[in-house]
């Protein structure tokens, strides 16, 4: 039989060396007390520094603590001033001092004027459409090698060394040969340009022929082809193209193929590589060049316009205009002339280019509505009134 051992519990040692637990009892009553005596402590503190306060002048006391945080809050301002004044950008009127910018050389350093020289010495040339002299340095089957002065020769293929084929290649360029081009491609990777003797050619002639056209000079082509509109010729090298309807007998037009016509400028425009020409516009400014300004002409009213007359002068049309028709108001231009009326009036402008004459009657006038009034004595004394009317175009062409 068993015995009861009531206390067999406690004689229960714990296993290893740990100890029993500790239960740690807190009175509730001894946590309020504490609690009250801490804060009359606190209350009795702040009684004696308002006593001190009135009774002396206040001081600042400090303990090692708060220094060290102002001086750390004193080291962050300082900091932070830095910064500011990092960022703000520099305003030397504001200091008092001198302030000298001292410029040091190192190695890395380099002259200015050596750099813009080297940039000049190594600069492309030859930009495209600009004309080059050179000289032929090298021939070969494809092409000849010109000297331009750059870090590397020109290149022009054979292709663009004349106008039309060229069959004795070899003896038409020679090393040393000085010519002209004209570059159609920039350098390439090698500093190489495309430059081009035909190119040059077509230029120039589109120069003259502008400059011929606008001064109404006649020229003389050979007729070298035809087509179903007109006929074609060579102009200095340029494809030139006479209308059927500009020749004098566009009807066997054909047969014009190696003859020679005499020819007008209609068209000249380099851009789309347009050349017209007229023989008809030829015969015009034939007539045209033989006539003067101030010169009185007697023709016929061929047409009557809202802007004015258009007069037969033997071939060629002059136009009479509503503004050089009297210095008097009109209601009608049919008050004045009619068509089939023979008048006599003064040639004030010729355009060669244009094929055009001017003609006026308003200088023939004595007096402002002169012609509207008394057309018949305008007209019989149209002579003699011319006369007095030549200073002013001799003046005009001067100017």
């Amino acid at each position: 039989m068993g015995v009861n051992n009531k206390n067999a519990q406690d004689n229960i040692q714990p296993k290893g060396n740990k100890k029993p637990l500790q239960v740690l009892h807190i009175s509730k009553k001894d946590t309020q007390k504490k609690s009250q005596e801490i804060d009359n402590e606190q209350t009795n503190l702040q009684e004696e520094i308002k006593k001190e306060n009135i009774a002396t002048k206040p001081q600042i006391i400090r303990d090692d603590s708060v220094k060290e945080i102002d001086d750390s809050n004193d080291n962050n301002k300082d900091f932070d001033n830095s910064q500011q004044d990092l960022i703000r950008p520099l305003n030397f009127s504001e200091q008092n001092t001198d302030f000298q910018l001292e410029r040091t050389v190192d190695e890395f350093d380099f002259d200015e004027s050596a750099f813009l020289q080297a940039l000049n010495e190594n600069e492309p040339i030859g930009t495209t459409g600009e004309t080059i002299s050179g000289k032929v340095i090298a021939i070969e089957s494809d092409g000849l090698y010109i000297d331009i002065g750059g870090k590397a020769p020109g290149y022009m293929p054979k292709k663009e060394c004349g106008l039309g084929v060229i069959t004795n290649f070899k003896e038409k360029f020679s090393i040393g040969l000085e010519m002209e081009v004209l570059v159609i491609k920039e350098q390439n990777a090698d500093g190489m340009v495309t430059v081009s003797a035909r190119a040059l050619i077509l230029r120039q002639s589109w120069e003259k022929v502008s400059s011929s056209a606008k001064n109404g000079e006649l020229i003389n082509v050979v007729i070298n082809g035809f087509n179903r509109g007109g006929l074609t010729c060579d102009v200095d090298g340029l494809r030139g193209f006479i209308p059927r309807s500009q020749l004098e007998d566009g009807q066997d037009y054909q047969s014009f193929v190696g003859k020679t016509l005499k020819v007008a400028f209609i068209e000249v425009n380099p851009e789309s590589r347009k050349l017209v020409l007229s023989e008809k516009k030829a015969s015009l400014v034939s007539k045209i060049s033989s006539l003067e300004l101030g010169q009185l002409i007697e023709g016929e009213v061929l047409a009557v316009k809202p802007y004015g007359f258009f007069i037969d002068l033997g071939g060629v049309s002059g136009l009479l205009h509503q503004s050089s028709l009297t210095n008097g108001s009109i209601r009608s231009l049919r008050e004045v002339f009619r068509e089939g009326e023979m008048i006599k009036a003064l040639i004030s402008e010729i355009d060669l280019e244009k094929g055009r004459i001017g003609l006026n009657t308003a200088l023939l006038e004595n007096s402002a509505g002169e012609l509207i009034i008394d057309k018949q004595i305008v007209m019989q004394e149209a002579t003699e009134r011319a006369l007095k009317t030549k200073a002013l175009f001799d003046k005009k062409e001067q100017d």
